[in-house]
């Protein structure tokens, strides 16, 4: 079941790393080549929902248990790699209630179970760790991913070449 419309996914990138390359406004920012892809599709796009959380996945289970009608979970993890934000069933989670990808700035676990997930899923590296559960965390606020600022309801796009976030809908 696809979660965000073909007409879409019709973008690459490269192509609008090209258009935008000169534009020095920081409506468009492009995000360090550091995460690695673990779910089913390899390109996402969708107006960005925040959650800033510290090695515990409270929030983000809210979130990925809502509606997520295409939209793109960014999750500032603070780039911690010592517990996973995201296994199994979060990605599950988010596949079937319609989340286009789920961008982590820390890990996931259950590789396996989220290869199969009809959804982005990118993070920095797996980790077998689970968090724990105690309700921390911040939903709709602006977060630094890798050093980039991304604010909810911007736009996300990304493919097998990276990740580029701006303020408004692009077309190559």
């Amino acid at each position: 079941m696809p979660t965000t419309p073909d007409s879409l996914l019709a973008f690459a990138t490269c192509d609008l790393c090209d258009a935008h390359k000169n534009d020095s406004s920081s409506a468009f920012r492009v995000l360090p080549p550091v995460f690695r892809a673990f779910g089913a599709s390899r390109r996402f796009a969708g107006t960005v929902v925040t959650v800033k959380c510290f090695e515990d996945n409270s929030l983000v289970k809210a979130a990925v248990d809502s509606p997520g009608e295409g939209r793109v979970l960014v999750v500032d993890g603070g780039g911690s790699l010592r517990r996973a934000l995201v296994g199994g069933n979060l990605g599950a989670a988010a596949a079937r209630n319609g989340w286009a990808g789920v961008v982590v700035d820390g890990c996931v676990r259950d590789v396996a179970e989220l290869a199969l997930c009809q959804t982005g899923i990118l993070a920095l590296a797996s980790m077998p760790l689970p968090t724990e559960k105690r309700g921390e965390g911040q939903r709709d606020v602006a977060v630094q991913i890798q050093g980039v600022w991304v604010q909810p309801g911007e736009w996300l796009y990304a493919d097998e070449d990276g990740i580029v976030v701006s303020s408004s809908a692009l077309h190559a």
